[in-house]
């Protein structure tokens, strides 16, 4: 083989590869647009906006599952159990998440534990409305329990199971220390952008219906719901 016949051979080989590569990308953005779609169907056709929050959470956690166990190269995650350095952080959540979440404290929370959660709440709603930016603020979870654990995880919000970290140190340093903004922590891109989907997609369907859209702080859409439902402390 001359020179020139390997020069041949190989950029026709690099040409068939970028081919390819070129058309893999536009499928796995594919990937995207199908999800954006299925969540709109599946959220329009639910019974009611807490059905919609149930459902594009198992869509969501459906989607996750399949990239990790299906699309090769997923980073390690050093996210465990008991890891709350995130649960220190301002929580949103969108329509009909919190009615779910408040569904679950009705039927799994004794009152006594339902008294102090409500006070909890109370104290995080009052610190968030006392601030121009709540996303600053760094305070426990009003869920987090004392093993620093979360004691509503079956259903943690879409932005908590969105979050997802490479190191834990990068964690501690971004939430406790001085980088207070909140941002440095390497995302999962894939896992973070199904579980932003399923945030719009809610969005979405509230509007739909000509129900309120706006994404509330978690303490405040708790205290709301928990009222609404006349759920009891006592």
């Amino acid at each position: 083989m001359s020179a020139q016949d390997a020069i041949d051979f190989i950029s026709d080989d690099i040409a068939e590869v970028g081919t390819l590569m070129r058309s893999l990308s536009g499928r796995y953005e594919g990937i995207f647009d199908n999800l954006r779609g299925a969540f709109g169907v599946a959220l329009e056709r639910a019974d009611g906006i807490a059905n919609a929050a149930r459902d594009a959470t198992a869509i969501a956690d459906a989607a996750a599952a399949g990239f990790r166990r299906d699309i090769p190269n997923q980073p390690t995650l050093a996210c465990a159990s008991g890891c709350a350095a995130c649960c220190h952080l301002y929580v949103q959540v969108p329509p009909g998440t919190a009615a779910v979440m408040v569904e679950h404290i009705a039927a799994h929370f004794t009152p006594a534990d339902r008294a102090t959660l409500r006070e909890r709440l109370e104290a995080a709603a009052a610190a968030a409305h006392a601030v121009p930016d709540p996303a600053r603020l760094r305070r426990p979870c009003p869920l987090l329990g004392s093993d620093n654990r979360c004691t509503v995880y079956e259903v943690r919000p879409l932005s908590c199971r969105a979050f997802t970290s490479r190191s834990v140190a990068r964690c501690h340093e971004v939430v406790f220390g001085d980088n207070q903004d909140g941002s440095g922590v390497e995302q999962n891109a894939a896992h973070f952008r199904i579980h932003m989907q399923a945030t719009f997609a809610l969005e979405q369907a509230a509007r739909h219906r000509r129900l309120p859209d706006r994404q509330k702080g978690l303490a405040e859409a708790l205290l709301e719901e928990m009222d609404a439902l006349g759920v009891k402390t006592a």
